[in-house]
């Protein structure tokens, strides 16, 4: 097993990119804890799980600053360490034009993906420079490097906030040992499509990229040598252009 001895903290880990993370890490042995708002989730994900660690889980809410420090504190008990943080909790709305969404909708969104991965680097990277190593992957997306009238005003907005969050603290906190990488991934299929202001027909589904992809991916920057740093992945489907 390849991370045999690691141990891992995915947000956003009860269902899509996030549990298909989770899986993958485990898979290779990392002691991993899955976290998000939805407790019955996040449950039946860690039950569904059948093999050896097995995968720990914990309710948060990403937004809330206490609760963020409380999951942290857990995770010292509970793991002893953080190797490994995947900020891949993550919203969007179905009212993704200026015109139509509401300011509450605005601040819902921009709290959760963008000020939540702030919340999480900020109770995770103590440990992780004082170690002088560590390993933080942003779930950011395509709609945080392109803006586009499909990603909407609020969730560009909230990525490419994510974005500048992840490269920004990755050069500061790079003499310390600590990697940061951003994930830009096109269409997935995930439950976050049932907010799509257009239905997402199957065969479409089909063709986007799914949660698994994810996970091989994320293992593969894990191992690599602490001297090798992955800054930046676009990951799309092959049918979906990129300009």
């Amino acid at each position: 097993m390849k991370l045999q001895g690691k141990t891992a903290v995915v947000t956003g880990g009860g269902t899509g990119i996030g549990w298909g993370i989770a899986q993958a890490l485990a898979r290779e042995g990392c002691r991993v804890a899955i976290a998000g708002r939805r407790a019955e989730q996040l449950r039946a994900a860690a039950a569904s799980w059948t093999q050896t660690p097995e995968i720990l889980w914990q309710p948060v809410d990403v937004a809330d600053r206490a609760r963020v420090a409380a999951l942290f504190q857990w995770v010292t008990e509970t793991l002893g360490r953080l190797d490994i943080l995947v900020n891949s909790a993550g919203i969007n709305i179905a009212d993704r034009s200026m015109a139509a969404m509401q300011p509450e909708q605005w601040d819902q969104v921009l709290a959760i993906n963008a000020t939540g991965a702030y919340n999480c680097l900020y109770y995770a990277l103590p440990q992780m420079r004082a170690r002088q190593e560590g390993l933080v992957i942003n779930i950011s997306s395509i709609s945080g490097k392109r803006a586009t009238a499909l990603g909407g005003v609020a969730y560009c907005a909230s990525k490419f906030a994510m974005t500048a969050l992840g490269t920004s603290v990755g050069n500061e906190c790079a003499a310390e040992g600590v990697r940061i990488t951003n994930i830009y991934p096109g269409e997935v299929n995930t439950p976050i499509l049932k907010h799509r202001p257009t239905p997402v027909s199957e065969e479409r589904k089909t063709a986007m990229l799914q949660p698994d992809d994810f996970g091989d991916l994320v293992v593969a920057v894990a191992c690599l040598h602490p001297r090798a740093h992955v800054a930046e992945i676009v990951l799309k489907p092959t049918v979906q252009e990129y300009c």
